[in-house]
């Protein structure tokens, strides 16, 4: 399973990082999981800038490339009832881990990773990106799955303004 050691290695790091500041540990979130993978897989041959900080995909919003409804669907999220989380890809050159977890633990992603609010987490890796989505406890952040994944305004008009650091940090 490609990326899977990498995965395992941030999240621990995540969670040794946050246990330092008294968070409680984000546990894996299945459907938040298939999100970030399938992230990675749509964004694994976009150009990476190797630096320490988190960097920002070229190109623009890119909507039209990742077709959010169909990744929602495909991994079963509820678009109208999920909008508490949010999206925070990374790119290091051959996913060094100390660098990968300093993307995420020292750069604008920190204030996500230090609120308490997020408690689950997905990640996804292809190549040299890595995608981490988090989670909330909350009905409207578990991603919980759901019956009716057709309508997809609820994600676009919710998740997709969260989104926007993906592009902006």
């Amino acid at each position: 399973m490609p990326g899977w050691e990498e995965e395992n290695t941030l999240l621990q790091g995540l969670n040794s990082y946050r246990s330092t500041i008294k968070l409680s540990p984000l546990t894996k979130n299945k459907p938040a999981g298939c999100l970030a993978d399938e992230l990675a897989d749509k964004i694994k041959d976009r150009p990476c800038v190797p630096t320490v900080a988190a960097n920002a995909m070229p190109g623009g919003t890119g909507s039209q490339y990742l077709n959010y409804p169909k990744l929602l669907k495909k991994c079963n999220i509820d678009p109208n009832t999920t909008g508490a989380g949010i999206i925070l890809p990374a790119c290091v050159p051959k996913l060094v881990p100390t660098l990968v977890l300093t993307n995420y633990t020292r750069t604008g992603y920190v204030k996500y990773i230090n609120d308490s609010k997020f408690t689950g987490v997905g990640l996804g890796s292809e190549d040299d990106w890595m995608v981490v989505v988090l989670t909330t406890s909350t009905a409207g952040g578990s991603f919980s799955p759901s019956d009716s994944v057709d309508v997809v305004y609820g994600f676009i008009n919710i998740f997709l303004p969260l989104l926007a650091g993906f592009f902006l940090i």
